[in-house]
């Protein structure tokens, strides 16, 4: 499932939602979503009843009923009398969202076989949404070949990439030796745990970026990194928020211009409502 169509969430006036070519061939004209209240989800999920523990039966497919309410479980916060009437009644766990954001940021402009979102099944859903015609898969014969995209790193910048983490030296007791995390020889990132994530996508990506893909690109990634940074600031002006989350939204229209929808998975989208 993709995520896409930030447009939404951007102010009526604004140019990008006439801009139909940049994005999904349509000019965007919605809202976005109104928050449901505690009663309006109590509403949908009450005709739901939980099983519990293991089921060694197969899972069946979605019920028309289910695909409608959106919802599979009834939390059981419910049964408490004042839940339904809470205006926040759960938090999005902010480590946990930038981690999956920071490596599928990665694994996408390194083109790491098996995970990144840049395949030929993601080029196939843009012949068919009709968008991005320059990068749908060409054939040559039996073989099929995938253009190269704006943020695809070439084998002498990925080197330079790895070879960047590698050699960084930073001040004592800034973060640990991040040369550990990085394999020269196999030309990838091990073991990364979520402060390793935390660390690299607000500080250590617009370094090592740098002078590689179009300027562009590289100035779209760059703000979603510094998005993440204000976010995890220790000390922030309440003032500020509603700018912040201005930013964060054109930065995501700006990278559906330049990246995939399938890009766009739910943690990418969470990003919107962390603030």
């Amino acid at each position: 499932m993709s995520y896409y169509g930030h447009q939404k969430y951007l102010p009526k006036d604004h140019k990008f939602r006439k801009q139909r070519k940049a994005f999904d061939g349509k000019e965007e004209n919605g809202q976005p979503p109104k928050p449901l209240s505690g009663q309006e989800v109590l509403a949908r999920v009450s005709c739901i009843t939980n099983e519990w523990g293991k089921s060694k039966k197969k899972t069946p497919k979605a019920s028309k009923l289910e695909s409608i309410i959106a919802f599979n479980k009834k939390s059981i916060f419910f049964d408490l009398e004042y839940w339904k009437y809470l205006y926040v009644r759960h938090c999005i766990d902010v480590m946990h969202v930038e981690k999956n954001v920071c490596e599928n940021l990665v694994v996408t402009i390194l083109d790491i076989p098996g995970k990144s979102k840049d395949g030929l099944s993601a080029r196939m859903d843009l012949e068919e949404m009709g968008i991005q015609m320059e990068l749908a898969p060409q054939k040559d014969g039996e073989k099929t070949y995938l253009p190269t995209a704006c943020y695809n790193l070439s084998k002498q910048e990925k080197k330079q990439f790895y070879m960047t983490l590698f050699e960084l030296k930073v001040p004592e007791g800034y973060y640990s030796n991040f040369r550990n995390r990085v394999s020269l020889e196999e030309m990838k990132l091990i073991s990364l745990k979520s402060h390793d994530c935390h660390t690299l996508i607000q500080q250590l990506i617009p370094i090592a970026i740098r002078g590689m893909m179009p300027k562009k690109v590289r100035y779209a990634i760059t703000k979603l990194c510094m998005f993440f940074n204000a976010l995890c600031n220790k000390v922030m002006n309440v003032n500020t928020l509603d700018s912040i989350q201005e930013e964060l939204v054109t930065t995501l229209c700006l990278l559906e211009m330049y990246f995939l929808p399938a890009f766009f998975d739910v943690m990418v989208h969470l990003t919107v409502h962390l603030i």
